[in-house]
């Protein structure tokens, strides 16, 4: 087993001096370390992940590095390593659903310091650009061009292995004992809350959560179709629920899921496989013309249109979350829109990310939300690739990863 870190950074780090000197000259001794440790690098597409010994670079200009405590495993995750993400860049450290703590800042960085609990953020919020502006819209492009190149704001890595340069994924790169985010795209959570479970509101939880409650804005005594039953699904499903739909029908093909997904509201299930005839219109049969709302959380463009079909006449939302594979496109008859059905389109849950997760988290501490639920599996990190195929054999919802 590689070392867990071999910086000195513990030293640097210690805040117990009252002299505000000495504390912020200890940090800058911690901010110019170069720290090495454990992380899984995917080195090409289509391959396992390797445990390696990373080189993590100190924090620039307003970034912050983080000690992971936890981290998730997500589909999104499988979709970049599998080669079908556009956005794909290899060596590349995965990972966006970690939680951990701050072990130093860089220049400028106002809102954190060293011993902070956090969880980074895939999408950021400046508060400045005018998509922050815009009550509209979660999707802050302040760093949008440097994250989708897999670098840091100022279009270089933190990340060295075997003297080659590694990529950064989705501004966070959770897969690493130690990362470095830019720090509008981090949450300051409250220190009591467990990182192994509040982790996963890094991502699937409040994706899915948020698409009912943000993107489609659920109504009570809603009918709602939810195809696709993991994580995303289930959060969907208690978004649902919350909202006060009256009738939550779980579509999958896998029947295993259908009680787990009542403890989270479910009032139904339907797996196509039972029926011979496309799901579009088992539901509509259902439902007396189609449900209010439908969410796809799969990434599969042939269910996406499913999900739309069947939507109820002049009034029906579909709700696409699940992400498809590079160059595929959806498709429908327009006359499904022109006789008042919508298609919307939604990214962690719309959820403005800064000023959202901490409320999350409190709620989840409050016991509003469900969390510790999700998690059917924790592994120690070195068994990473095991937490991939418990995924891929749907074995598992949520496998969270410790270090």
């Amino acid at each position: 087993m590689l070392p867990l870190c071999r910086s000195n950074y513990f030293k640097p780090c210690i805040l117990a001096k009252a002299d505000q000197t000495a504390v912020d000259e200890q940090t800058i001794g911690c901010r110019e370390t170069v720290i090495k440790c454990k992380a899984a690098v995917a080195w090409e597409a289509g391959k396992g992940l390797s445990i390696e010994e990373v080189e993590v670079g100190p924090p620039k200009a307003h970034e912050v590095r983080i000690k992971l405590f936890a981290t998730g495993v997500c589909h999104t995750d499988a979709y970049t390593l599998s080669g079908s993400d556009p956005e794909g860049l290899f060596p590349v450290i995965l990972g966006h659903e970690g939680a951990g703590t701050v072990e130093s800042v860089g220049e400028g960085v106002a809102n954190f310091k060293p011993g902070d609990h956090v969880i980074p953020l895939y999408v950021p919020q400046c508060g400045e650009c005018k998509f922050c502006k815009n009550p509209k819209t979660n999707l802050c492009q302040k760093i949008r061009i440097t994250q989708g190149r897999g670098l840091m704001p100022d279009n270089t890595s933190r990340f060295t292995c075997k003297g080659k340069q590694l990529f950064h994924f989705m501004g966070t790169s959770t897969f690493s004992e130690y990362t470095v985010v830019a720090d509008i795209s981090l949450a300051k959570v409250d220190k009591q809350a467990p990182l192994d479970k509040v982790c996963l509101l890094g991502c699937g939880i409040s994706t899915g959560y948020g698409a009912a409650l943000n993107t489609a804005k659920v109504e009570p005594g809603s009918t709602c179709a939810v195809f696709g039953l993991g994580a995303v699904g289930l959060a969907v499903i208690m978004g649902c629920k919350v909202a006060g739909a009256t009738r939550i029908i779980g579509v999958d093909i896998n029947p295993d899921k259908f009680d787990k997904s009542k403890e989270f509201g479910a009032t139904e299930f339907v797996n196509p496989k039972d029926h011979d005839k496309p799901i579009q219109e088992v539901l509509v049969e259902m439902t007396d013309g189609g449900v209010d709302y439908s969410f796809e959380c799969i990434g599969n463009v042939g269910i996406m249109r499913a999900a739309l079909e069947a939507c109820h006449k002049g009034w029906g939302e579909s709700i696409i979350i699940g992400v498809a594979g590079a160059g595929q496109e959806i498709s429908t008859r327009p006359f499904q829109l022109v006789t008042g059905r919508v298609w919307r389109g939604t990214a962690f849950g719309g959820w403005k990310s800064v000023e959202s997760v901490p409320k999350l988290v409190a709620d989840y501490m409050n016991k509003k939300l469900k969390v510790d639920e999700f998690v059917t599996h924790t592994l120690p990190f070195d068994q990473i690739n095991e937490g991939f195929d418990l995924m891929h054999a749907g074995k598992s919802i949520r496998t969270v990863l410790k270090f």
